[in-house]
């Protein structure tokens, strides 16, 4: 079969949820952070998408990009994406500094606390969507569920932790990090039209939000593509997909849209 729809994975983390929606088959009593979509082991699998549910703030961390986690013996870097579904309270995303620093400076900040002014939190609500290269400078706000979709590589390096005891990971944080500013604007996401949202040079995959009517349907015809449904029913290849799942498609596959739909559509460029 060419469509695959992914298992639901749930992980917990300290900044987690309880209480989450049947649907994502969590113990309602565990604190989970995250959902994880993954599939046969024998298809690959460059990109991974979540589901993040924060309660507290998430560490700020910082990523290397392909060449850098290659020169250290890693399989790849890690770019990301986030789409917020949701918020409570003054939630807010941490992307890039204020100001720009020096190294010194950073490493400083990152000791003392300091890091947590430094950073610049945006004010979010839902719809909204930011592309977040590797090396940018962030971390995730309280009160925010969100999807990601990221490269599918375990390499995250934390500068700071709000006292929690986990490790950080300075030296290799700051050989990475852009300590400056996010200079991309906001992308706010309309349900009423499909659009390109990651289509650039040096994107390691390209991420489309799709809009259809009941009754269309969408011919995948070549390569992997995660189809990640927000809204809407149908089927693929006769197979029935709703609305929180996820499926990986390897080659061709018919996919019918039975109630309107919106959804994200995410290619690997490599």
């Amino acid at each position: 079969m060419s469509a695959h729809r992914l298992i639901l994975n749930a992980v917990e983390k300290p900044w987690g949820c309880t209480g989450l929606s049947p649907q994502y088959g969590a113990d309602p009593d565990r604190r989970v952070g995250e959902i994880w979509f993954t599939g046969p082991d024998n298809v690959p699998q460059p990109l991974l998408v979540k589901y993040l549910f924060t309660s507290e703030r998430l560490s700020v961390q910082v990523h290397p990009d392909d060449g850098q986690a290659r020169a250290t013996g890693l399989a790849g870097g890690k770019s990301e994406c986030w789409y917020v579904l949701d918020t409570q309270g003054d939630a807010r995303l941490g992307i890039g500094l204020r100001h720009a620093v020096d190294a010194d400076a950073l490493r400083a900040a990152a000791l003392d606390g300091s890091i947590e002014d430094l950073m610049d939190w945006k004010p979010v609500r839902p719809g909204d969507f930011y592309y977040i290269p590797a090396g940018t400078i962030h971390a995730i706000g309280g009160g925010i569920t969100l999807v990601e979709v990221q490269q599918n590589n375990d390499v995250t390096y934390r500068l700071y932790d709000y006292g929690r005891p986990r490790e950080l990971h300075l030296d290799a944080g700051m050989a990475v990090s852009r300590p400056e500013p996010y200079d991309r604007p906001v992308q706010h996401v309309a349900v009423d039209g499909s659009t390109i949202l990651v289509d650039e040079a040096g994107a390691p995959f390209l991420l489309e939000s799709r809009v259809c009517p009941a009754g269309e349907a969408i011919m995948f015809d070549t390569g992997l593509c995660w189809f990640i449904p927000f809204s809407g029913h149908g089927t693929i290849d006769g197979t029935a997909w709703q609305a929180g799942e996820c499926w990986l498609i390897q080659d061709r596959a018919t996919l019918m849209v039975d109630a309107d739909m919106h959804a994200f559509l995410a290619r690997p460029t490599d």
